[in-house]
């Protein structure tokens, strides 16, 4: 399994920025590995993107904006899906990844199973 992480390169956008930085700053801390596929520099990183974002992910005009978040080729979700995981210390389930022991994730998940 690899976490894929759709981004845009020269974004004109500070939000988008923010979003993609926010990202990608949590996984490398918590040491998550994952891919960084640049939209704005690589047209196929782009065509994919907007081909696997599930219909009822898209915006109601236009194309779907980074960050966009993938597990192989299985959508998780963007900036506001991810946001909220972390928010529920969720983020590992969000990622369909396996929380780490000593993670508040795991520890979470630990009381709800005792």
């Amino acid at each position: 399994m690899v976490i894929r992480v759709y981004i845009a390169s020269s974004s004109g956008s500070t939000a988008i920025k923010k979003q993609q930085q926010d990202v990608l700053g949590f996984l490398e801390v918590n040491k998550i590995e994952f891919e960084e596929k640049d939209i704005a520099a690589n047209e196929e990183n782009r065509k994919w993107m907007r081909e696997n974002v599930p219909e009822e992910s898209r915006p109601v005009s236009g194309n779907p904006l980074p960050p966009r978040i993938f597990n192989d080729s299985r959508y998780l979700g963007d900036y506001e899906a991810f946001f909220e995981a972390r928010e529920n210390n969720a983020v590992y389930a969000f990622l369909g990844l396996t929380a780490p022991p000593g993670s508040k994730e795991a520890e979470a998940l630990a009381k709800q199973q005792a």
